[in-house]
């Protein structure tokens, strides 16, 4: 049993997921009533991620800024304008595929018992508050926000402090990292149950009437994941940005696919970023804010779901109105995560630019939660990958300048 285990530990993590995945869906179509004892496995793994990226992020992020040397630069200026640029390109991809492709709902019901948001500005008081958050609260509920908040506070106050507390702050930090490496040991079983449940609590059946409407969005996203995306890094690094790419999609947007959660992806992607080289003072802060402020995959379901409706209605979209909302996709895709619901109860904020009444916006939530196992599933894939890929990229940017100055000067 022991060399059993250790050569299955010498397998790739990869294979062993793709393993994960076929046994999975096998045991969903010769199993199907064996719900509870398989589906278990997805329900633990998950819920362990997302116990241990909490804490894993406030240390991380706090020893990451206590022991920042003055004068040391890192790139999170870059990194926050290509969040912001492949969220806002995202939106402008869907809002064209739509125009092109225009596709209408059957309206249905299903989301009589959420509240979304009533403007812009209720998505910009839960983010500041959620900045305030008391820091217990913070963790218990996974917000990273305050934990991104409390960590760069604490860890500013600690930087005068002496070496055997910073070295403390390190070994927890090497620690929990441990732990997480641990959890994702893991990640095959995980996944096999979570393809098992997913097969058998939603089946494909109820997915086929949304079938066009599936397909745009998932066109969208590979799109934006295969096209703009790597545009956005050929830009700034003039290197080939395929293998990159590919490599973010393969080892962080599986896990993000099948756990549906950036919070859960958090380790996953502090992992990578580690394996790429990349700077921890950069990455420590970048991935988790990623994941509550890079929601490309977001602002394409807040598109395309708002313009269904709208065609779905007969309204009339012209250029300007379709600039706006854009523009209204993109920045309510960047506060998703601080709205309990994520990205679909955004979906009446956008609807409201062309006088939808509210209770029809809810009624497409309601679709939005029908395809959702496809759909967030996704969204999440391209949100938590693209995270590190814009890190790795800023990094890379960096680099190319840096030596066009040494061989300027040389």
């Amino acid at each position: 049993m022991k060399n059993l285990i250790v050569k299955w530990n010498q397998v790739s993590l990869v294979k062993r997921i793709v393993i994960g995945i076929i046994v999975g869906l096998i045991l969903a179509l010769t199993l199907p009533d064996a719900a509870s004892w398989i589906s278990i496995f997805g329900s633990l793994f998950v819920g362990a991620l997302k116990a241990v990226a909490p804490i894993l992020v406030l240390f991380i992020v706090m020893h990451a800024i206590a022991v920042h040397k003055s004068g040391k630069k890192t790139n999170m200026k870059s990194i926050i304008v290509l969040y912001g640029l492949g969220t806002f390109l995202a939106g402008a991809v869907a809002v064209v595929a739509s125009f092109m492709l225009p596709t209408t709902l059957t309206l249905t019901t299903g989301a009589q018992d959420v509240s979304p948001p009533e403007g812009i500005g209720e998505v910009f008081e839960t983010l500041l508050f959620n900045l305030v958050a008391n820091p217990v609260d913070a963790i218990i509920n996974a917000n990273y926000l305050g934990i991104l908040m409390w960590a760069i506070v604490l860890g500013v106050a600690l930087k005068n402090a002496n070496q055997n507390t910073k070295d403390m702050l390190g070994n927890f930090s090497d620690a929990i990292t441990k732990v997480v490496q641990w959890v994702i040991s893991f990640a095959p079983l995980g996944i096999m149950g979570l393809v098992y449940s997913a097969i058998v609590t939603s089946g494909f059946s109820a997915l086929l009437e949304y079938g066009r409407l599936i397909l745009i969005l998932v066109g969208c996203m590979l799109f934006i994941a295969l096209v703009v995306n790597p545009l956005i890094v050929f830009i700034y690094t003039r290197k080939n940005p395929y293998p990159l790419v590919f490599m973010v999609l393969r080892e962080s947007g599986i896990y993000a696919f099948f756990t549906r959660s950036s919070a859960a992806n958090i380790p996953v992607n502090m992992k990578l970023c580690e394996k790429l080289g990349l700077d921890e003072d950069t990455y420590a802060v970048s991935i988790p804010l990623g994941a509550t402020i890079n929601m490309g995959g977001a602002a394409v379901t807040i598109a395309v779901l708002t313009l269904a409706t709208v065609n779905t209605l007969g309204i009339e979209v012209d250029f300007m109105t379709a600039l706006m909302l854009v523009v209204i996709a993109a920045v309510s895709a960047a506060g998703a995560s601080g709205v309990a619901g994520g990205s679909l109860l955004l979906i009446p904020l956008a609807c409201s630019l062309f006088g939808v009444p509210n209770d029809v916006a809810m009624q497409v939530v309601g679709v939005g939660f029908i395809i959702g196992v496809i759909q967030d599933s996704c969204e999440t894939a391209l949100n938590s990958s693209s995270d590190v890929l814009f890190t790795a990229t800023a990094q890379k940017a960096k680099e190319r300048r840096e030596g066009k100055i040494v061989s300027m000067t040389s």
